[in-house]
């Protein structure tokens, strides 16, 4: 949890305002499943970054509390994921926004039902509601602290 809190604590001090966060939420592994579980949590960020000035921010932030890239879906510290950008939508080879899978992801979309359940998804026009109901991930998904 400590990751957890330096990494919100570092994005409110070089990103902006953090306008609104979900409960830290312990999950089963995802893709990798011989690993431990993890620790999620969503963001509501109002930042005066660009969206690749903020993809670079959170890259070096991850590298600060110690991550290291070995492997896609490799046991990691910290990682910190933009999952939506206002309504936009960004195809780039370093960025895609939204998430490309964060509808198929329980670990992604209870932090942020706890958000706000009627975002609209700007690619599916579906709200996050809707969203979490059409998803078949299986992965366990409970809350590990509720305090805010």
């Amino acid at each position: 949890m400590k990751f957890m809190l330096l990494a919100r604590y570092f994005l409110q001090q070089r990103a902006g305002i953090i306008v609104q966060y979900s409960s830290i939420f312990q999950t089963a592994p995802w893709g990798n499943t011989k690993q431990s579980n993890y620790l999620n949590q969503a963001i509501v960020l109002k930042t005066y970054k660009t969206p690749f000035q903020l993809l670079k921010l959170t890259q070096k932030i991850e590298k600060e509390l110690g991550r290291k890239n070995k492997y896609q879906n490799a046991e990691r510290i910290i990682d910190i994921d933009l999952l939506f950008i206002d309504d936009i939508q960004i195809n780039a080879k370093n960025l895609t926004v939204p998430h490309p899978r964060l509808h198929l992801r329980n670990f992604t979309m209870e932090p942020l039902l706890e958000i706000n359940q009627t975002y609209i998804h700007p690619v599916f026009k579906k709200t996050l509601e809707d969203l979490a109901k059409d998803c078949v991930d299986t992965g366990k998904v409970s809350i590990f602290d509720r305090t805010k």
